[in-house]
């Protein structure tokens, strides 16, 4: 089995032909997949997914780029609304310098507020970092002061030194389909550098699609695609790599193995 552990299924792209979506995923041997929050506004949609699929996990929280629009959401509100059985993670939240489609104090700001979130909750901060690898670690470290906390650097793409970072405060790391590019041979050698115990796999469906499916619409089924490229990077089989990153996904969405079930699509 594999778990994609972050895609957007509420996007419109999937609109149409959802159920098909998550079918092929499952036959692709995706056994589980976790739909991503970009706005607390929408949690009533991401729910309303997961409780559809007995595949489907959500989580709660505001992008970067939407973040000067939710600096009203609380650290507690966030707390409460996780609560809800299918919910398993806090976030995504962090930092994008890329785009900068929000002011970066606000950006900052909105990441803390998901820290303590995910503090108090310990369920794990999906993290956004692009283009802002110092200022990203600073407030990693300097949080991690405050306590502890769970967290993924999801779809990474940063450097060593974020990823190091990341490991050495007990983070997991999340590879998409851009670990497949021909011209991210410095990605796969970070991947060589993480822990076997703190990688996992991810579509970030509907973007970037792996090869051989890049420039089109990417899916949950095509996780399958990168965890072939990792288990070659890495010097494992297949079966190993989706039992190393399937282990690692359970434990880090451990919620995932506490909550009732959804009900049959």
């Amino acid at each position: 089995m594999l778990i994609d552990t972050h895609c957007h299924l509420d996007f419109p792209d999937f609109a149409e032909e959802l159920p098909a979506y998550v079918a092929r995923a499952e036959a692709a041997g995706v056994g589980r997949i976790v739909t991503i929050s970009t706005r607390v506004a929408r949690f009533a949609d991401y729910a309303a997914i997961a409780e559809r699929f007995p595949s489907v996990w959500f989580s709660v929280g505001t992008h970067p780029h939407q973040a000067h629009e939710e600096l009203d959401v609380t650290a507690e509100r966030l707390a409460e609304l996780s609560r809800h059985p299918r919910c398993v993670a806090i976030g995504e939240a962090g930092l994008d310098y890329h785009y900068d489609s929000s002011p970066r104090a606000a950006q900052a700001q909105g990441l803390r507020t998901h820290i303590a979130a995910a503090r108090a909750t310990q369920l794990p901060l999906v993290i956004h970092a692009r283009e802002a690898d110092d200022d990203m670690i600073a407030i990693l470290r300097e949080e991690t002061g405050k306590g502890a906390f769970p967290a993924i650097l999801h779809c990474f793409t940063a450097g060593e030194a974020l990823a190091m970072t990341g490991v050495e405060l007990g983070l997991y790391v999340s590879f998409s389909g851009i670990l497949t590019f021909k011209t991210s041979e410095n990605l796969r050698r970070i991947a060589r550098m993480v822990p076997r115990e703190r990688i996992l796999v991810e579509t970030d469906a509907p973007y970037l699609a792996p090869v051989p499916f890049r420039g089109k619409r990417n899916e949950p089924a095509y996780v399958a695609e990168t965890a072939k490229v990792l288990a070659e990077t890495i010097g494992v089989e297949f079966d190993e790599v989706a039992r190393i990153t399937t282990e690692n996904a359970r434990r880090c969405y451990w919620k995932m193995d506490h909550a009732a079930p959804a009900s049959a699509a």
